[in-house]
């Protein structure tokens, strides 16, 4: 695996950059294409991130600037991917030159791996790559990399949070993150549908093994009856942990193009990503997920079956 100092040398070395999120696109995989898209351009690169159908209004705002009009470029980048599948809809093919990732199943596709699996959040790899690229970030580097450790932290409440993860975020304070302003767009404003959606999430909730267990089921119709989009469904895999008593926690959402995406999260005492792969899916050991052909109920059924197996 290349150190970070070779992957700067070689990102100063090259041109024609375009950057790969992953499919339902969350803070990680956008925050941290948005700031490595921006010392790009800094370091004057044509750079961009590729066409992603799947960006929500939510985090438009942060990567607007940086979309570019085509799935093609010189030099392709991924970011917080861990395997083809994941490739964005945009994408227009092409080899990998450098992947940037946290993800323990990473299955290695890229041409180089930059690989932290202890990391919290793949924002903590990208910052120090753009300090060993750039010697330091500006303000809005720091703010998509705030962007990128916050959310996949839950705000620095999730499980995978530790001081590594807290002593990023002081340093992105240091380099002028404005945390006040993202903390409020990122964690503490909803729309009235989401409103809406959490009450029939929360109504229609299961929960067994004496609510240690809880299982969500998020269909199409729910959306409809609440007005929501998919903008209001960022996030909704670790509403039902809130409960106290919950370990772990089955999210299962219909999707636009008739497929049923499924989430996993868990304490740690039951491993998410081997649950998760009996689906074809993966990720981490406390936060895994997978998408599938089933109907949301087998899903659902499916899962839970493999997580009271494992707690046997």
């Amino acid at each position: 695996m290349p150190t970070i100092e070779e992957c700067a040398a070689f990102l100063r070395e090259r041109d024609g950059y375009l950057i790969l999120t992953h499919k339902r696109p969350d803070g990680d995989t956008l925050g941290c294409a948005a700031a490595l898209c921006h010392a790009l351009r800094r370091l004057g690169k044509r750079a961009s991130l590729c066409p992603n159908p799947d960006i929500t209004e939510h985090f438009l705002p942060f990567v607007a600037p940086y979309l570019g009009e085509s799935g093609e470029g010189e030099t392709v980048l991924s970011v917080d991917i861990a395997e083809p599948k994941l490739f964005p809809a945009g994408f227009a093919g092409g080899p990998v030159e450098l992947a940037i990732d946290h993800h323990p199943t990473n299955s290695g596709f890229a041409r180089r791996t930059l690989l932290w699996a202890e990391k919290a959040a793949c924002g903590e790899i990208v910052l120090e790559l753009i300090e060993a690229m750039m010697g330091g970030l500006t303000p809005e580097e720091a703010d998509a990399l705030y962007m990128a450790v916050s959310t996949d932290c839950g705000c620095f409440q999730y499980g995978n949070t530790n001081a590594a993860v807290h002593r990023a975020a002081a340093k992105l304070l240091d380099y002028g993150a404005h945390v006040a302003a993202l903390n409020k767009a990122l964690f503490r404003s909803s729309s009235p549908a989401r409103l809406r959606l959490e009450g029939q999430i929360f109504s229609t909730m299961r929960t067994y093994h004496q609510d240690e267990i809880s299982v969500v089921v998020v269909t199409r119709e729910m959306l409809a009856a609440c007005g929501a989009t998919e903008d209001d469904t960022d996030d909704l895999a670790n509403l039902a942990g809130r409960m106290r008593g919950n370990r772990i926690t089955i999210t299962v959402q219909e999707q636009a193009d008739g497929r049923v995406h499924g989430s996993v999260r868990t304490d740690g005492s039951v491993n998410a990503t081997k649950i998760c792969a009996r689906f074809g899916g993966g990720g981490h050991v406390r936060a895994s997920g997978c998408t599938v052909d089933l109907s949301a109920q087998e899903l659902a059924a499916g899962l839970l079956e493999a997580v009271e197996q494992a707690m046997a």
